[in-house]
């Protein structure tokens, strides 16, 4: 019985002898009476107040397009990632965890809201969630925290563009350098002017995501002096492009003994030509110029350099609440929205549905979490809103559509049925389980990898005419987990930087210039 059932009951009790007694006036019964209900109300007031102070607080730590390039993960072999790894060993690393969406908005939209792609119709980079129907009004993660007394603030790249203002009680506005009006390296004529990587002269400490971090440092102690439980959204922009760093970072990875992802150059042949087009990305470089024009391994380095320097952040935070009053009664989430190719499959960027750019990083630690174990089975970012949920003791949702990955958390070897999906587009979707990968595109056309043989899926099984009966079984077990309903996209939708949905022949840019007119004549 809780606490507060017990005054209730204890109360009740009082309010009963005292009417049982012949010998008591009515005026002092009234009296009695009122004086019971407002002990009650007192003592319910208190006891809700101390739960609150109790509840466990949240370190939600955000980086923007990061693979599984770090140390923990295995995804190269000579990146450092001190800091994360440590975190890794605090708690519970998903190896084989997924976005829903291999781009920044859908794919944050469908976190925050706890709803897949196929059901709200966000499948692009735009438009904002927030004007547009069936999302305008949703509930987000951080809405459900502040309604239920968590005090909720942000800085850095939490979602796609500005921070949703009904989420927060606190936005702090973002400061430092993040890119120069020249670019370093990717300077041929008419790119997008983010797309570039190099080494930068700018101090670490006058960068914006170095200044993020340091503000989160800062606000750490103070949050945990407050009565209420605190939930910290932290967002690094890198190693989104452009993709750059100090010298401090670029001297950990010599250019003569920087090893390359492993490549074959037929990696595409067997690949539905709806593939190549729904993956075409023209913003993005071609893996040919990176080749012939030298500067794949200076890309790979920004890479492996940019990850070190946000791993050097992620320490700032985590030595501050190490060092605060909040240190053993806080749930610290890193994640990524989506990886990276930096040229496996022959291709660059995200927009895929393929390995590269599902998997994510997604650790947990704090209370009630297990420590230094790894877990297998697949799961989604959308299943983080239902965790933190029952992590916290906040009450379910009904309209959540991920499933809450507590009993993980406690044995990561708990049995779980179900794969992850991700998806790109109306009808397009790929499926992940523990050891295969099965995709299926809206023309019907098919894809399967297995990951126990076929770590960089290089052989789609199914591209041959006649299938092996194993594999076909695998295909029609899986796509069982395909959804029913897929919505159409909202309106305005733009940036799939794919011809199949009018795109990939004008500037990423163009295309979400047009996209918001659609919206807005709509």
């Amino acid at each position: 019985m809780s606490t507060e059932s017990v005054i209730l009951v204890g109360i009740a009790l009082v309010i009963r002898l005292t009417f049982m007694d012949s010998s008591m006036s009515s005026s002092r019964k009234k009296l009695m009476r009122t004086l019971c209900f407002a002990v009650a109300s007192l003592a319910l007031i208190t006891t809700t107040l101390a739960s609150e102070s109790t509840r466990p607080n949240v370190l939600f730590i955000s980086i923007d397009d990061l693979n599984d390039w770090l140390g923990c993960y295995g995804g190269h072999p000579q990146v450092q990632t001190p800091h994360i790894d440590r975190l890794a060993q605090q708690g519970v690393l998903f190896s084989n965890a997924h976005c829903q969406a291999p781009i920044c908005n859908p794919s944050r939209v469908s976190m925050f809201l706890g709803k897949l792609p196929s059901t709200t119709g966000m499948y692009f980079l735009g438009p904002n969630f927030r004007t547009v129907e069936p999302t305008r009004s949703d509930q987000t993660l951080f809405q459900t925290f502040r309604d239920h007394g968590y005090f909720v603030s942000t800085r850095g790249k939490i979602f796609h563009g500005k921070a949703d203002a009904a989420s927060f009680d606190h936005v702090e506005k973002s400061t430092g350098w993040r890119r120069g009006a020249e670019k370093l390296r990717y300077t041929l004529a008419k790119t997008h002017p983010l797309w570039d990587w190099g080494q930068v002269d700018v101090p670490d400490e006058e960068q914006r995501d170095y200044q993020t971090a340091a503000w989160a440092a800062q606000e750490l102690p103070k949050l945990a002096a407050r009565e209420k439980p605190f939930f910290l959204a932290v967002g690094f922009h890198l190693p989104h492009v452009p993709i750059y760093a100090s010298k401090r970072w670029f001297d950990l990875y010599p250019l003569d003994s920087l090893q390359l992802p492993e490549t074959v150059t037929v990696d595409r042949d067997d690949l539905p030509e709806i593939a190549k087009q729904l993956t075409l990305n023209p913003t993005a470089p071609r893996h040919s110029w990176m080749v012939e024009s030298g500067e794949w391994k200076h890309a790979v380095r920004a890479y492996l350099a940019a990850n070190s320097f946000v791993d050097h952040m992620v320490g700032m935070l985590l030595k501050s609440l190490a060092n605060s009053d909040a240190a053993d009664n806080t749930i610290v989430v890193l994640w990524s929205d989506h990886g990276f190719h930096l040229g496996e499959k022959l291709r660059w960027a995200k927009r895929t549905l393929w390995e590269e750019t599902t998997r994510v990083p997604l650790i947990f630690a704090g209370p009630g979490i297990a420590t230094d174990q790894l877990c297998p089975r697949p799961v989604g970012l959308i299943d983080v809103f239902p965790t933190l949920l029952d992590l916290t003791s906040l009450p379910p949702r009904a309209d959540l559509e991920g499933k809450s990955l507590q009993p993980l958390l406690k044995n990561p070897k708990a049995k779980w049925n179900r794969p992850t999906i991700c998806t790109f587009g109306p009808n397009n979707h790929s499926l992940r389980g523990e050891r295969y990968r099965y995709t299926r595109y809206a023309d019907g056309s098919e894809e399967l990898y297995d990951h126990m043989n076929d770590p960089n899926e290089w052989n789609n099984l199914l591209a041959i005419k006649e299938p092996g009966v194993e594999h076909r079984q695998v295909a029609d077990r899986l796509k069982h987990w395909l959804p029913t309903y897929n919505a159409d996209p909202v309106a305005g939708s733009a940036g799939s930087d794919s011809p199949i949905y009018g795109e990939g022949k004008i500037s990423l840019s163009e295309a979400m210039k047009k996209g918001e007119a659609k919206r807005k004549a709509k």
